[in-house]
């Protein structure tokens, strides 16, 4: 009676998320980590993404450095939702242009371009800000500021002040944004708002990480006191205060200002961003015995050990296992004798969306709270910047495609000249095809949801060991790139070895969805 009870419960509770209204209306929301040089296992600078979103553009690109004559121009787009193609998805609509620069940089243009031919890398992570904010003015959104960032910029700080520059003189006409901006030395957080509805240009600020610790954005606003007499951790725009100050955001005593109530405070209130933040802070530096149910987590913590790639690729496949917010946990039922058994459901079905049946709430939306690991993840990167090596060697962005925590991350170096076919093939305008490295992850996602329980250990036992082999090989086939003296045969070597590990991995996810059906076709 109870189990049955149970059953339909959580089947009511399914059918509600699955609504086509909730995923079509879901918003965007990924996650950010970024470390800093010091409390990396090899010395690198790393940053992060989760492209938390199944309308955002699956196919990765590479854009070649470009020389442009005098009067060029670089059109501007609004990214607007459509249902006009096979699937949900987003389109540009041109708004305008801006003046383009004699040359600009080679970048990896996936959805939100992530990293350019000189090391420099971006993470991308939405908090919304007060709605007050939002401005349609202005020419420049997040895709494309970092975008102009890649090609136009060398260093994270250069970046910051010239998205400062452009987004003061064209505007911005997005939501809030935290984009995470590293470079082979450095990483910071650079946090903005719209300036007001019906005005141009911007309000700002950026908080670097000590090279010792490791920080996270999980769309909240993380920035809170700002100290502008040490400019090698805090940058702002000029009107940050006026701004507030203007609206009855903040009392006129700079010692109370924090930006992120200022100019975010509702998503200091989300437990899907604040749960995240502790998560990741936790996970680092256990140490710290951090309260899940606290508010106001430090900026960024000194990890207890430092981190390492592994440690990286196991934070974003994180669902709480092992907290009192486990996605993955048992249910607890009665026989009809009274007697307390487990249920052998253990969480057969996609564990990251259980909270409505174990009544755990807040976050974004009526469904409650999340984890870091989601089944709408597009893709997952996570950058590396080196100062030591040169460029095409000491950049480099692991990939994973569809959702982390039942994919791998494959080495794609920031001056490759290509990539395999099945990452530059679009996954959702045209639907479902096999010739999609999405397609190809997607659909082991979705498979092995069906029986998390069980499935999600049969995909451990093919990706974990090869995940261990790219990982440990990465010195040995650094060193042989090294070793090659002529820039553009170092590039090659990179090339092809990204595209080799690209293929077999896509060809890989396919077999084991494959396997997945054969194992379990009695038992769905």
């Amino acid at each position: 009676m109870i189990i049955a009870f149970v059953i339909c419960n959580f089947n009511t509770i399914i059918a509600q998320i699955d609504s086509s209204d909730w995923i079509n209306n879901y918003p965007d929301a990924c996650t950010v980590v970024t470390v800093g040089k010091k409390a990396s296992f090899d010395g690198s600078v790393m940053n992060s993404h989760t492209d938390d979103s199944h309308r955002t553009r699956s196919e990765i690109l590479i854009e070649p450095s470009k020389k442009h004559s005098k009067g060029d121009k670089v059109d501007m787009f609004k990214r607007v939702s459509t249902d006009e193609y096979a699937m949900p998805s987003y389109k540009d609509i041109k708004i305008g242009e801006i003046p383009n620069i004699d040359e600009t940089n080679g970048f990896i243009n996936s959805a939100y371009p992530s990293m350019n031919t000189r090391q420099l890398a971006i993470g991308e992570s939405t908090f919304g800000g007060r709605k007050e904010l939002q401005s349609d003015s202005g020419l420049i959104d997040c895709q494309r500021l970092a975008m102009l960032i890649l090609q136009r910029c060398s260093t994270a700080r250069q970046a910051i002040k010239m998205a400062g520059e452009l987004t003061k003189k064209y505007g911005w006409n997005d939501g809030g944004e935290c984009l995470s901006i590293s470079d082979p030395k450095e990483v910071w957080h650079f946090e903005i708002v719209g300036p007001g509805k019906g005005k141009l240009g911007s309000v700002w600020v950026a908080q670097r990480v000590p090279d010792d610790q490791i920080s996270v954005n999980a769309n909240a606003s993380r920035i809170a006191e700002i100290d502008l007499s040490k400019p090698d951790y805090f940058i702002t725009s000029e009107n940050i205060y006026e701004v507030a100050l203007e609206n009855s955001w903040w009392d006129g005593n700079k010692s109370t200002f924090k930006f992120c109530y200022a100019y975010a405070p509702e998503t200091r209130n989300s437990l899907a961003s604040r749960r995240r933040e502790w998560r990741v802070l936790s996970l680092a530096a256990p140490s710290l015995n951090l309260d899940p149910n606290d508010k106001d987590y430090p900026f960024s913590v000194k990890p207890d050990s430092l981190i390492t790639l592994q440690k990286m690729v196991n934070i974003f496949k994180d669902y709480y296992e092992g907290t009192p917010f486990d996605m993955v946990k048992n249910i607890t039922v009665f026989d009809k004798d009274g007697k307390k058994i487990i249920s052998p459901m253990a969480n057969p079905f996609m564990p990251y969306d259980m909270y409505p049946l174990f009544n755990i709430n807040g976050g974004w939306n009526e469904l409650g709270e999340r984890t870091i690991a989601r089944w709408y993840t597009m893709y997952g990167t996570i950058l590396q910047s080196r100062d030591w090596l040169p460029d095409e060697i000491g950049g480099v962005l692991w990939l994973a495609m569809d959702n982390i925590a039942t994919s791998i991350y494959i080495p794609v170096y920031c001056n490759v000249t290509d990539l395999p076919e099945p990452y530059k093939t679009p996954g959702r305008v045209n639907g479902y095809t096999m010739k999609s490295a999405w397609w190809a992850f997607n659909r082991l996602g979705t498979l092995t949801a069906q029986r998390w329980g069980d499935m999600r250990h049969d995909v451990d036992k093919v990706w974990l060991p090869m995940q261990k082999d790219l990982f440990n090989n990465q010195l040995k086939i650094e060193q042989q790139a090294v070793e090659i003296k002529t820039g553009t045969k170092r590039i090659e070597f990179l090339t092809n070895y990204t595209i080799q590990w690209g293929n077999k991995v896509v060809q890989q996810a396919w077999d084991l969805g494959d396997f997945l059906w054969t194992k379990y076709d009695e038992k769905f």
